[in-house]
């Protein structure tokens, strides 16, 4: 049998940063990883082609199931399948949100409010940006603004504004309503910059690093109450790892759950329905299951060709309230430089020529969903339910934001870029918006909230990430979002994971 101090299940956002800062501390670390290596891949380092990753070699393939909310359509929900996880695949934001939504942490699991976060999210991050006191200057990752000499950020910087939205110098600033250049994790080469680029590369040599690929965790073992190893299957056989010290799963909002239920922790009828022993009472493992529901997308006629893609493609944040009462702005619209539709909306318009997109996301969404095993394989099809657009304040917010973006195209300070609809194909009101929305409607891959922290007993994982009723167990990753935040999620996954090292450190 294999070991070290501590294992470490997952490589992507949260999990790098466990591994980065426990090895500084002089801890050995076995990383876990069920995919490949994702260094020095071409495709894998062109900002612009993250589209095509999104399936395929890179993806686990999980898919959210139907509900006729969304005129019952199949929707993939793209999780990154190698080293450094989503950060490897996905579209490269950065927003770290605002300290409201830390507020509704810290107001379940004390700890987690702004100030908490602030110190973690600056040590993770080298902002290459203008400098300020809210930014990181010498952290793993790295951050980028765009370059804003396209057409299409210039018109949504323009119509922005004349629609009354000030504009911003950052999203990662003070106040982020309005319109500002977005932060991507791209280095200042142009390459995409992932966790495990910024966290892992430079540590690939230390000798209390083992990393291994390819090795998907099957269950998690005990001795007592005490996690002290992982079982995993690697080159077609089964192998035990040794943790001495304690074992910390970052295998995300979908895998980590899956992996405490097949180790025995999670509700105890579902366990007894898939025939595992129950271990750990846990009721709200894969419960509480968050997303932002993504509008892919509003497309429209663009007057002449943009042009190359630039950077991830997109260029700016739009950040609104749907309604003017709302505390916290709800909606975010981002451009695409190019067209960008679901299947359906595929089918249903036409999408070739000139064409560009805004996708539209409600950030502060109110629909909740769950996670099921389909069987006690650890290959096992899922059943993801995120209940997308069940809160009808999710509705009327896409409703809204449709409404807004497609005046927005066609202000003034939009300029001649905008020559007609395409998806839709006319202005829209009253019903047909509501359909639109229901058939356009997917994911922003932000799943969250499946083994959520606080102090209550339907929390699975306490405010300092230890899951509850074990010991030398910890959770560093989406699962633990109690509550989703108005962002993108990489950037709020990369500071849970600076801060898991410190509680597994501290709480020794």
């Amino acid at each position: 049998m294999s070991g070290a101090d501590y294992i470490v299940v997952g490589s992507g956002s949260g999990g790098a940063p466990v591994v980065r800062r426990l090895l500084e501390a002089g801890a050995s670390v076995i990383l876990i990883e069920a995919g490949e290596s994702t260094l020095g891949v071409p495709e894998i380092e062109d900002a612009a082609g993250w589209f095509a990753l999104q399936s395929g070699r890179w993806d686990w393939g999980h898919r959210y199931t139907p509900t006729e909310r969304i005129l019952g359509r199949e929707i993939p929900i793209p999780r990154g399948l190698g080293l450094g996880g989503s950060s490897a695949t996905n579209a490269m934001m950065w927003y770290r949100g605002v300290p409201a939504d830390y507020a509704r942490w810290d107001a379940v699991a004390p700890g987690w409010g702004w100030d908490d976060c602030l110190p973690a999210f600056r040590a993770c991050e080298t902002w290459h940006g203008a400098p300020d006191a809210l930014r990181g200057e010498d952290g793993p990752m790295q951050i980028t603004p765009p370059d804003p000499d396209h057409p299409l950020t210039q018109a949504m910087l323009g119509g922005a504004r004349s629609m009354g939205l000030p504009e911003n110098a950052d999203p990662n600033g003070s106040e982020p309503l309005g319109v500002a250049l977005a932060n991507f994790n791209i280095g200042p080469d142009g390459r995409r910059w992932t966790s495990a680029m910024g966290y892992l590369e430079p540590v690939l040599n230390h000798p209390g690093l083992t990393l291994l690929t390819g090795a998907r965790a099957t269950e998690v073992l005990f001795d007592g109450d005490r996690a002290c190893g992982v079982t995993v299957w690697r080159s077609g056989q089964s192998e035990r790892l040794e943790a001495t010290r304690g074992v910390i799963l970052a295998a995300g909002a979908l895998e980590t759950p899956r992996l405490l239920q097949l180790s025995g922790i999670g509700p105890e009828a579902e366990l007894a329905r898939l025939g595992l022993p129950l271990r750990i009472r846990a009721e709200g493992v894969g419960e509480n299951l968050q997303d932002h529901p993504l509008i892919r997308a509003l497309n429209f006629r663009a007057s002449r060709p943009l042009g190359p893609m630039k950077g991830n493609g997109g260029g700016t944040l739009t950040i609104w309230k749907s309604d003017a009462a709302l505390e916290q702005a709800d909606l975010l619209a981002f451009p695409v430089q190019g067209r960008s539709a679901v299947p359906a909306l595929w089918d249903h318009y036409d999408l070739e020529g000139d064409v560009f997109a805004i996708g539209l996301g409600v950030m502060r969404s109110h629909s909740k969903g769950r996670m099921r095993l389909g069987g006690a394989a650890p290959d096992a099809p899922l059943d993801i339910q995120p209940n997308l657009l069940s809160d009808p304040r999710d509705l009327q917010a896409l409703i809204r934001g449709v409404e807004f973006l497609q005046d927005m195209v066609a202000s003034a300070g939009f300029g001649d870029l905008f020559a007609g609809y395409a998806a839709p194909d006319t202005k829209l009101t009253g019903a047909a918006t509501e359909t639109f929305v229901r058939r356009a409607t997917s994911t922003f891959f932000h799943c969250c909230g499946t083994a959520r922290m606080g102090q209550g007993d339907d929390a699975p994982v306490t405010p300092r990430l230890a899951v509850k009723g074990a010991r030398g167990l910890w959770v560093a990753d989406a699962s633990v979002i109690p509550d989703i935040p108005a962002c993108h999620t990489h950037a709020p996954v990369t500071m849970i994971g600076e801060r898991a090292a410190q509680f597994v450190l501290e709480d020794q």
